[in-house]
């Protein structure tokens, strides 16, 4: 129950942040719409991008991780391999 509440609370409070959504657009590769799909309902492409200079293939899995079982993250099992692919190639620490 708690975690529903988190997330959706993380997800209105995301709302504020989606007016500025313009200011950062995700780089067009492989694998972008299941991020568009899965990560920006909850939050902005903004927090891709602050992420990025600290995880590398290791650390984007764990975050994604973070966002299914700690947030309640509604990402398919089928979808993490090829977010996580996208994020660590695209803006992966190298």
């Amino acid at each position: 129950m708690n975690r529903i509440l988190i997330a959706a609370i993380l997800c209105l409070a995301s709302g504020l942040a989606l007016s500025a959504e313009d200011k950062y657009k995700l780089k067009e590769a492989p694998g972008v719409d299941k991020v568009r799909t899965n990560c920006t309902i909850c939050h902005s492409n903004d927090y891709i991008q602050l992420n990025s200079p600290f995880l590398d293939r290791k650390g984007w899995d764990a975050e994604v991780t973070k966002m299914i079982k700690a947030f309640g993250a509604p990402i398919k099992p089928g979808d993490v391999s090829a977010i996580v692919d996208y994020l660590t190639k695209n803006y992966g620490k190298e």
